[in-house]
């Protein structure tokens, strides 16, 4: 068994969840209400030797079959399986690659959401991470449910079965240290939606992440500096 302090995605902190997921390339917790994951967490390794992408979406049979998402759930649902860890980050060994296509790693994203401007954020996030003075860049993102609002879900037919529930947002948190030691903190809530403005308007602190999502972000780094950076709304890299 992973032990969480010897994970390097998780040296900054690491949010409960109902199971913890301890892939090879990346660590993700799972929600069994949602049936879906609340949040994945990992180091961008976007290396490229030339691997194609697996695509081989499948059901993870780690988590309990009452809880568990599946491809029918997905299929002619007219939602895309999003990946929260992006196959693009992990592509150094096929292995790495195939791990990001299990379906705990996946929401119900629109189309027009999945293939636009979440695909350029997680773009821009490799951009900075190949930053000549970034060390290493650390990602954690997940789905955001406004309860204020209805919630439509995709899956079964049966109406005693339980559906996987739509997002009506999801939220980014982007943790980057560069080559002196000097951490710097983006964060970001975008709706599950079409959207043509430019991805520095989707900008938030971390502490509202923190409230709308439901879980602690980097809480292993403590002090007043620390909750300053969380307080504040950095510009884009």
């Amino acid at each position: 068994m992973s032990l969480p302090s010897l994970r390097r995605e998780t040296i900054y902190g690491m949010p409960v969840a109902d199971q913890i997921m301890f892939n090879r390339h990346y660590v993700l917790g799972y929600s069994y209400y949602f049936r879906q994951a609340k949040w994945a967490l990992e180091i961008v390794d976007p290396d490229n030797l030339g691997l194609d992408r697996s695509d081989n979406f499948r059901p993870d049979y780690r988590i309990p079959e009452m809880f568990r998402a599946d491809l029918v759930d997905y299929a002619k649902s007219g939602y895309d399986r999003g990946h929260l860890v992006a196959s693009a980050n992990q592509r150094e060994t096929e292995l790495q690659n195939s791990e990001t296509f299990l379906l705990s790693n996946m929401s119900p994203q629109r189309p027009q959401f999945n293939r636009n401007v979440w695909r350029e954020l997680e773009a821009e996030v490799r951009n900075l991470d190949a930053k000549p003075k970034t060390l290493e860049t650390y990602v954690i993102c997940g789905p955001i449910f406004y309860f204020d609002r209805s919630v439509e879900g995709i899956g079964a037919n049966d109406p005693n079965e339980v559906t996987i529930p739509i997002p009506h947002a999801y939220f980014k948190s982007v943790l980057a240290e560069n080559n002196k030691g000097v951490l710097r903190m983006w964060s970001f809530v975008m709706p599950n939606d079409e959207s043509k403005q430019s991805l520095d308007t989707f900008l938030v602190s971390t502490k509202l992440v923190e409230k709308l999502a439901g879980i602690k972000l980097w809480e292993r780094l403590v002090g007043k500096k620390i909750d300053r950076e969380k307080a504040r709304v950095r510009r884009m890299w």
